[in-house]
């Protein structure tokens, strides 16, 4: 299973940006899929999942500016972050788990993508 995600750049305090990911390859049921971020020198971090029953998870200081949809049936998620600020500064991870043949919970990471936000 790979994971292909795009959208990352430099932007300033108060811009926006998309992220997008999309799966592919041999992918089982998915029970869950977002982003998780990591600023230097901090631990990685959730930012956004969505479960398997579409219910959707977010990071308490992102509430209101990020919104997470997914497309089930292409298997993508989009992060449209909105009002950035520079503490957002980042490189985003694209995360998916999912059901192996052997029924097997399964993670997968994207390389990230790096959002730098600007004063």
């Amino acid at each position: 299973v790979h994971l292909a995600e795009s959208g990352g750049g430099l932007v300033q305090s108060g811009g926006s940006l998309r992220l997008s990911c999309a799966a592919s390859g041999n992918i089982g049921r998915v029970l869950v899929m977002g982003w998780y971020r990591k600023a230097p020198e901090k631990e990685r971090e959730l930012i956004a999942i969505v479960t398997s029953i579409d219910t959707t998870h977010y990071k308490d200081s992102v509430k209101g500016r990020f919104t997470l949809a997914r497309d089930t049936a292409k298997n993508t998620v989009e992060l449209q972050m909105n009002n950035l600020q520079p503490e957002d500064t980042a490189v985003y991870y694209c995360y998916l788990v999912h059901k192996s043949l052997g029924n097997e919970d399964l993670s997968v990471w994207g390389q990230g993508t790096l959002v730098t936000v600007t004063s």
